[in-house]
């Protein structure tokens, strides 16, 4: 049946569904390594919709792929047929019952959401996958998902007490358990009469093969198919979407404890603290983690020095948890655990801000690995095999002899406690051999986790990566048994095709990684060899741009969570973008740009991206391939030029700002612009800064610096550039202005006219370098521009003869913040009672970093309350026709009911779109850092 003739059945029956190009090419990947277009993706209501799904695949021979968050590194979320997205619609907690601890859900539920809906109950849910943020429930039942913390509260399959699931027959299948605990089922007397004849013929593989530590969890659970325990839900938990199609379950609430500390514990290498795990596990903790200096120093290099707290001495670490409800008793545990001599050097941490950095590390460890300890691309593939625990630290070791091998290297880290070990891998894929190596890297692999009794899935699933592996761990009677439990459930093959049952080879549908897009970019992608393919292909898909609930807050990906729909996020764009860079599609093709239309350019995954995608970079890329040498969208030439138009009407700026007041010639005027009538105009200056300060001849004499008066506070913040003049001055600074109209490019950069915006950073780097030789710093004021300062010159003009002048600018360039904080003798003035809301610039979280920022605003004394999220502006974005509504969306997130909460608070807003979006839509002042160091 033809692709079209599906989604015209599905969309005549009212069924959301799509086979749009964009949406293949987002659904084809998920976090492994693996591509496969779907027929289509359908996002079901309820569950009349997916019976009805299941009825048309039936008819005609599609398979059916049950996908939640897209996070799975083994390829069990891809599949040639259709693919249900649950995470879209069947995203409810139905139920809480606090007396009883338990939560019913859909499918689609993200753990984080769950956790916040039971939070109040003093209750969680207890596994919780570094992937909580974006994880949904099904997924973590697809794949048994376990997490940091199954130490302490055991497998997913520990804590479901009941399920619906639909067959691929149509039928309904229940599991659960009665008042006594006994599993209970409701269900096609076929089926189970099957499922207990396929046991009775393999009893001593599923008696013996089965069950032996904690995370062997490859394969299917048959062990829970004997007739002594028959419990088909927990049998099910861990199938992938291979016998049935999710619907309902209801989960285990455990009491969350009241207090929780952590002990760090260094070691001289990886292999000693995997042999110390078991031992650590005696004291009874909620979690123990390990990682090496690899992984740390990878995270050092992306995020700087200051982002990892300081460790205990050693070259490898176990991050230990001890959790419980009497403070005096758990810390008495970790103190027992510090002087316990495992390793080098102990501390305990009971200051849960430390405690959230060192787990961030942990938690990030997926996509920091992605970057090799070589400084290559790390791959998923082998990723989460596990041993007994009591046999790690060999393993560890022979682990690391088999990558030297072959030639690669690795930044290993896991749950050492359970035996569980993750990792990435710089696999050759860009090679012609590369699947080659990877086959054999694979089966090589399994072998040394055989030879140690383990598994080669201790978490994740075999998906795609592993299937083919199971023959290497497992007997033949094994793998005859979940060739029987797969045709008992699902005899025609419909549900997950290639996955566990009859695998696809490891080697087949490898996304192609190694692209070599080099010739033609604006950009330089230094990082990346000048490789496009290989930028773009830094999104692994791990999908933090999705979380709903982001832990440590951040900016990534505010339309994302203002639309929910997975091409608004920073995977989904990158999805495409891959796409392109393959020859799939074409730089002009529709489905680029809808990807990129509702991309606010924030640059927030630049900086909360573990992966470092800088999706900001890309879109300007793609606007520049799309519309060079063409018509472009009548934004680019008003926004896009907007410091060029601004120079201009600042030679009359009364008469400028009375014309786009006149009411006719408003309207018309915004329309020709491209801007949304709902924006108002900001007012020119009736002096631009530049022509003030020629008469201005207050000098102190004081220390030199060039301070960069970017065209937004010229020509509409005179004010702003006014009170940094004083506030230099007054901590023994002279500033010294570049030549009026210096400009950063900034808004021909977000539009994607880079070449204009080549020419004009080129002139402006020249002066600037000049100054920088002279030994002077470059201060900004505006956030954005001097972040183009400090970044996006050097990308633009390092491939030119004017990159070693980029090169020196960014480097001297620095922040108000960052030049007053390291001023000696200076202090800010005293700002107790004051009551600050803080709206960062997106560009300065991501670009600048705001350490300084906010230990100088700790000095004054104020009250801060500082903001993650985007104010939803993000330059000319917001003010565009067509996104006007996602653009108060974003600023509904965390902006506009931190001001309603604080209708009296000072708001810092350093931004001129940050200011103008809290003008526009809450009418309410704002202030630039130097206007309230200034006003102080």
């Amino acid at each position: 049946m033809r692709r079209v003739s599906i989604v015209q059945t599905l969309r005549r029956a009212g069924i959301e569904v799509r086979d749009d190009a964009a949406t293949r090419a987002m659904y084809a990947s998920d976090a492994s390594l693996y591509r496969i277009p779907p027929l289509a993706v359908v996002r079901p209501r309820h569950v009349d919709e997916i019976a009805s799904v299941l009825h048309l695949a039936r008819a005609h021979g599609v398979p059916v792929t049950s996908r939640g968050g897209g996070t799975s590194v083994a390829g069990n979320a891809v599949g040639r047929g259709l693919v249900l997205d649950f995470s879209r619609h069947l995203h409810r907690v139905l139920d809480v019952d606090p007396l009883g601890r338990t939560a019913r859900v859909e499918p689609g539920v993200v753990q984080a959401a769950l956790q916040a809906a039971v939070r109040p109950h003093g209750l969680r849910f207890g596994p919780d996958p570094s992937s909580h943020t974006r994880a949904t429930i099904g997924g973590m039942i697809g794949n048994n998902a376990c997490g940091s913390r199954a130490l302490g509260y055991g497998r997913t399959s520990d804590n479901v007490l009941a399920m619906t699931h639909l067959l691929a027959s149509g039928d309904t299948l229940r599991t659960g358990y009665d008042a006594h605990g006994t599993p209970t089922v409701d269900g096609p007397e076929g089926l189970l009469a099957a499922l207990r004849a396929a046991a009775g013929r393999h009893l001593a593989a599923a008696r013996t093969e089965f069950d032996l530590f904690g995370r062997q969890l490859s394969g299917y659970a048959v062990h829970h198919l004997l007739p002594e325990r028959f419990d088909l839900g927990r049998a099910l938990v861990g199938s992938e979407g291979t016998l049935a199609v999710l619907t309902e379950a209801t989960v285990r609430l455990v009491p969350d404890p009241a207090h929780r500390v952590l002990v760090a514990i260094g070691f001289t290498d990886i292999v000693a603290a995997g042999r110390a795990a078991p031992t650590v596990v005696t004291f009874g903790p909620t979690a123990c983690e390990g990682m090496d200096e690899r992984l740390v120093d990878v995270l050092r290099s992306r995020r700087g020095e200051h982002t990892v707290p300081p460790l205990p001495k050693g070259g490898a670490w176990l991050l230990v948890e001890i959790a419980g409800d009497d403070r005096d008793e758990v810390v008495g545990r970790a103190r027992a655990l510090a002087a316990a001599d495992l390793g080098l050097q102990s501390e305990v941490v009971e200051d849960p801000t430390v405690q959230a950095r060192l787990w961030r590390i942990r938690e990030d460890g997926a996509g920091m690995a992605g970057r090799a300890p070589s400084g290559s691309p790390a791959w998923p593939g082998f990723e989460d095999a596990a041993v007994p625990p009591e046999r790690l630290g060999a393993y560890l070791a022979r682990f690391d002899e088999l990558v030297a091998e072959f030639g690669m290297t690795s930044a290993p880290y896991g749950h050492f406690g359970d035996g569980c070990m993750h990792v990435r891998l710089d696999l050759p894929l860009d090679r012609p051999d590369g699947l080659r190596v990877l086959r054999a890297f694979l089966t090589a692999a399994a072998g040394v986790v055989a030879e140690f009794g383990g598994s080669v899935s201790g978490e994740h699933g075999d998906g795609r990566a592993r299937g083919e592996l199971l023959a290497l761990t497992y007997s033949t009677e094994a793998i005859a048994l979940f060739g029987a439990v797969k045709r008992a459930f699902d005899p025609e093959n419909l549900l997950n095709p290639g996955v566990l049952v009859d695998p696809d080879p490891v080697d087949a549908d490898v996304r192609p990684v190694g692209t070599g897009y080099r010739e033609g970019l604006a950009f330089t992608y230094e990082h990346d060899g000048g490789d496009l393919g290989r930028a773009v292909h830094r999104c692994t898909g791990v999908g933090r741009c999705r979380a709903e609930h982001p832990a440590g807050g951040g900016v990534m990906c505010p339309s994302y969570l203002a639309t929910r729909e997975e091409k608004d996020s920073t995977r989904g764009r990158a999805r495409v973008l891959q796409d392109v860079v393959v020859g799939a599609l074409d730089w002009r093709a529709p489905a680029v740009r809808d990807a990129l239309d509702l991309c606010l350019s924030c640059k927030g995954c630049r900086s909360d991206c573990p992966t470092g995608v800088d999706m900001a970079t890309y879109k300007s890329e793609a606007l520049h391939q799309r519309y060079r040498r063409r018509l472009r969208p009548r934004a680019h030439y008003s926004l896009g030029r907007l410091p060029r138009w601004a120079r201009l009407a600042g030679r009359l700026p009364r008469v400028a700002n009375a014309a786009v007041r006149v009411p006719g010639l408003r309207q018309v005027s915004l329309l020709l612009a491209g801007v949304d009538r709902r924006r108002s105009v900001p007012e020119l200056a009736a002096r631009p800064f530049h022509r003030a300060w020629r008469r201005d001849t207050a000098g102190t004499g004081g220390t030199p610096v060039l301070l960069f008066v970017d065209s937004f506070s010229d020509a509409f913040s005179p004010a702003v550039a006014e009170a940094t003049v004083r506030v230099l001055r007054g901590a023994g600074y002279e500033p010294r202005l570049a030549a009026p109209g210096t400009c950063c490019g900034l808004t021909w950069i977000t539009t994607g006219q880079l070449d204009a915006a080549r020419r004009i950073l080129g002139r402006t780097v020249t002066e600037l370098a000049a100054a920088a030789r002279a030994g002077l710093p470059i201060v900004g004021i505006e956030p954005s521009c001097t972040a183009v300062l400090r970044s996006d010159a050097v990308e633009l003009l390092g491939g030119t003869g004017f990159g070693e002048d980029a090169r020196l600018v960014a480097s001297a360039t620095r922040t108000l913040a960052e030049l007053l904080t390291g001023t000696a003798g200076w202090n800010p003035p005293d700002l107790s009672g004051t009551r600050l809301v803080t709206q960062p610039h997106c560009h300065h979280h991501a670009v600048l970093g705001r350490d300084a920022d906010e230990a100088l605003l700790r000095r004054t004394g104020a009250q801060v309350t500082t903001l993650a999220g985007c104010c939803g502006l993000a330059g000319n974005f917001g003010v565009e026709i067509g996104h006007y509504e996602v653009s108060v969306a974003v600023a509904g997130q965390h902006l506009l009911p931190a001001l309603d909460a604080a209708p009296d608070a000072v708001v810092l807003a350093d931004g001129f779109s940050c200011r103008t979006q809290v003008a526009d839509l809450r009418a309410r002042p704002a202030l630039h850092l130097a206007e309230l160091l200034d006003r102080g």
